[in-house]
């Protein structure tokens, strides 16, 4: 029996489909020749955008998971459970304050900032210190080894979410396509813990 509720594996399920299903819909709903690769997913939500309300939903839904998902995941320490929901939180707020035709909210681009970092150092600060004791060591993976992993997911994170950086600062010709690599990998991995957990048993009382 697993610690991870069901229903977080819902909600981990559900992240990447907000996000990628929502600027999938989003993008074709457009009628001005989008072009994922060089303009963002917040454009798509924009002030003034053709049918934003298709990714204003994406968005929120995936903020609304990664929330649930923060609750669910009991087995990951609370500071990486804390930056999972702040994540989540974040991507409400810049949902609230969507970009504008004029110029970027600085709200939005706050908001957006804190979500893209949060999601990408959960990882690293989501193992606890301890492993929590079984008698079914099949089914444990080493500390050190679900420590690499999580070390290594949040590396790879960072790294996505700094390219996506370097292009949206200096203007690069791939902002849109960094920027969705970077969404979708953090909207990944919360799913590929949940999965992880919930293959880890309770662990056995005495007697």
């Amino acid at each position: 029996m697993s610690a991870v509720p069901r229903w977080a594996l819902l909600s981990a399920g559900g992240a990447p489909l907000f996000l990628v299903g929502g600027w999938t819909v989003a993008q074709a709903a457009q009628s001005d020749g989008f072009d994922p690769v060089r303009q963002t997913i917040s454009a798509l939500a924009a002030t003034g955008a053709d049918h934003r309300w298709i990714m204003t939903v994406g968005l929120a839904g995936l903020g609304l998971c990664h929330l649930t998902t923060a609750l669910g995941l009991v087995s990951a320490a609370p500071a990486g459970r804390a930056l999972l929901a702040l994540g989540g939180l974040a991507t409400l707020v810049l949902v609230a304050f969507p970009q504008r035709p004029t110029g970027d909210s600085t709200t939005h681009a706050v908001a957006a900032g804190v979500a893209f970092g949060a999601l990408a150092v959960w990882p690293a600060l989501a193992v606890p210190r301890r492993a929590r004791p079984s008698l079914d060591r099949e089914h444990r993976h080493p500390p050190a080894f679900v420590r690499r992993l999580a070390l290594a997911a949040a590396a790879v994170l960072l790294a996505l979410v700094g390219w996506f950086a370097v292009e949206f600062f200096t203007g690069g010709a791939w902002i849109g396509l960094t920027e969705r690599l970077a969404a979708a990998a953090e909207a990944g991995v919360p799913l590929a813990a949940v999965l992880a957990s919930r293959r880890r048993p309770l662990p056995s009382g005495p007697g």
